[in-house]
């Protein structure tokens, strides 16, 4: 998975570097962050969407289309697929990891 994602970040940062002529990530990142995060979000909602039609190739385009636009918001932000290896590891490295959630009254 850390290959697709590194050679989705790749290329997003050599258009970032290389502009090129009709290149959607090039309009992506002349649009800047309000644009990236837009698709962002639309391609992590289409993700829920498709996981709860339960159409497998459907949410896996999704799952594609969600990686893609989230190595260009890394481009965009300086942040490596390296950068990422070290907090899963940083993660993968801790016990006890659950998280406690607050409980909310449904009542009020």
């Amino acid at each position: 998975m850390i290959d697709i994602l590194r050679s989705e970040y790749e290329t997003a940062v050599t258009r970032r570097e290389q502009k090129q002529e009709g290149s959607y990530t090039c309009y992506l990142f002349e649009q800047g962050i309000d644009k990236i995060l837009k698709k962002c979000g639309e391609e992590c909602s289409e993700v829920i969407i498709a996981a709860k039609n339960g159409k497998k190739e459907d949410t896996v385009g999704e799952l594609s289309d969600l990686i893609y636009h989230l190595a260009v918001l890394m481009a965009n932000e300086g942040i490596s697929v390296d950068d990422l290896e070290e907090e899963y590891m940083k993660r993968h490295a801790k016990e006890g990891n659950l998280k406690v959630f607050h409980q909310v009254d449904k009542n009020t």
